[in-house]
């Protein structure tokens, strides 16, 4: 089994399930998918996939992404005009169909034949196949699909306190609350009181203190689920900050 955290940022993901149990945890959801299962996830998220072999199979997955000028070409093409923002679900679970199976059967063999490349443009084909086929068993998927607006300024001291332990660069935290980089340092220095870089150190600190104190976590159990790259910067980091290596407040 293994967990990642992860940043969709610029596209919508389909996410095919060869083998294998798929769960993607974000802030409001939670959701798992086996064998055979479709998953469309939102751009402008952040969350954690875990992925879990099962009887003795390897895991595999297929994911597609679906790119938004390719998603306006097909919104040309078919005259779909959207007026509102997309205010659903985030990530949602497709259910099955024999039109969608047979386009699951049609993806395979690339998988299971990587040394046979797919071309541009025959990719461009099945992703394009995905989206009617999607459109087709879920009308109601259009809204989703083509959202083309820019994420909406959400509320930044809320956001980063439910994601801070995220690695990823600050300029792409800027782009998920809806802000320019700017305009996002601008609006953490009023909230926080400082700059993000320095906050998102000093917010992992604190929480790594946390769990080795109050619930007796290892230092290296705890390290990449709070964004640090290594073990060796999250206990140099440490101990400049608390006078102490974490191994040592274990003790």
């Amino acid at each position: 089994m293994r967990k990642e955290k992860v940043a969709f940022m610029e596209h919508n993901t389909l996410v095919l399930q060869v083998s294998g149990q798929f769960t993607l945890e974000t802030a409001k959801q939670r959701i798992s998918m086996g064998r055979g299962e479709m998953l469309l996830i939102q751009k402008n998220q952040l969350g954690e996939i875990t992925k879990t072999p099962l009887d003795g199979e390897e895991y595999q997955t297929i994911v597609i992404s679906l790119k938004e000028d390719l998603l306006r070409k097909i919104a040309l093409e078919e005259q779909i005009e959207i007026g509102q923002k997309y205010t659903g679900p985030s990530n949602i679970l497709i259910p099955g169909s024999d039109f969608l199976h047979a386009f699951f059967q049609s993806v395979l063999p690339y998988v299971r034949h990587p040394e046979k490349k797919i071309t541009n443009a025959v990719g461009m084909l099945k992703v394009k196949e995905a989206v009617y086929l999607l459109l087709d068993t879920m009308p109601g998927l259009q809204k989703f699909l083509f959202d083309f607006s820019d994420p909406y300024k959400m509320d930044l001291g809320k956001f980063m306190l439910s994601n801070f332990h995220y690695n990823i660069p600050v300029e792409k935290f800027a782009r998920l609350t809806g802000r320019s980089l700017t305009g996002f340092k601008r609006d953490f220095q009023k909230i926080f009181g400082m700059a993000p870089r320095q906050w998102l150190l000093e917010r992992r600190l604190e929480e790594a203190r946390h769990l080795i104190e109050k619930k007796n976590k290892k230092p290296s159990s705890i390290y990449l689920d709070l964004g640090f790259e290594s073990l060796s910067h999250f206990s140099h980091s440490f101990k400049k900050k608390f006078g102490k290596a974490p191994t040592e407040w274990l003790v």
